[in-house]
């Protein structure tokens, strides 16, 4: 049997500092739309159904749980590091 999806959006910039917040969620279809979204605006996306289940359960606008901090903060430098190797193609040198 096939496991229903489920998605959560953050949202954090630097430059706002503070804590990663839910901005959306859902299941099913619902999930399924936001994946969509996420991937048609060039929003990178993170499969990981069991930080996704524990994200689902807080309320919209709330900060990330301390207990999802460190999982969190991995995915946070891994789209870093993309993030500065896709400005360093872009400017035609390679990535460090």
């Amino acid at each position: 049997m096939e496991r229903e999806p489920i998605a959560v959006a953050l949202r954090w910039t630097p430059e706002e500092g503070g804590v990663p917040r839910i901005t959306a969620k859902g299941r099913g279809a619902l999930a399924e739309r936001i994946l969509s979204l996420a991937r048609a605006h060039g929003v990178p996306v993170r499969e990981d159904r069991a930080l996704a289940q524990l994200l689902a359960r807080f309320e919209l606008g709330a900060p990330i749980p301390s207990a999802a901090f460190a999982a969190v903060a991995e995915i946070l430098v891994h789209l870093y590091r993309l993030d500065a190797e896709l400005a360093a193609r872009r400017a035609g040198r390679p990535a460090s």
